[in-house]
């Protein structure tokens, strides 16, 4: 089984990449790979609770990630200076997750066989 790291840069709701990347997300731990997923950037906002993007005509992906922890994904990691930078902190989020700060990030990454980023 190899492991697998999903980084999200984008803001939810900036297109359908973001819902499509969420999908492989699923595709892959479907088949029982070990899947964890890095927030950084804007990706932190996938996460921010009380959003509405059903007022653009979007899918919540805040909704898709708490779906995650049925495929047994439940290894989610964001920046603590993405978080900060945006004004956030982890009670903003809506799922738990495993804050890192950027100089640890390189090192995160190294524990896993195959990166996929948007």
């Amino acid at each position: 089984m190899k492991n697998y790291l999903f980084i999200l840069r984008k803001p939810a709701h900036s297109g359908i990449l973001v819902q499509e990347i969420l999908d492989v997300i699923l595709t892959t731990a479907a088949f029982d790979q070990h899947v964890s997923i890095l927030l950084l950037d804007d990706g932190v906002f996938h996460l921010k609770n009380n959003q509405h993007p059903e007022s653009i005509g979007m899918k919540d992906t805040a909704a898709m990630f708490k779906a995650l922890e049925l495929y047994d994904v439940t290894a989610l990691y964001t920046e603590a200076e993405s978080l900060a930078e945006r004004g956030l902190i982890e009670q903003d989020l809506c799922l738990s997750i495993h804050v890192v700060l950027r100089a640890e990030v390189n090192r995160l990454m190294t524990q896993f066989d195959v990166i996929f980023t948007s």
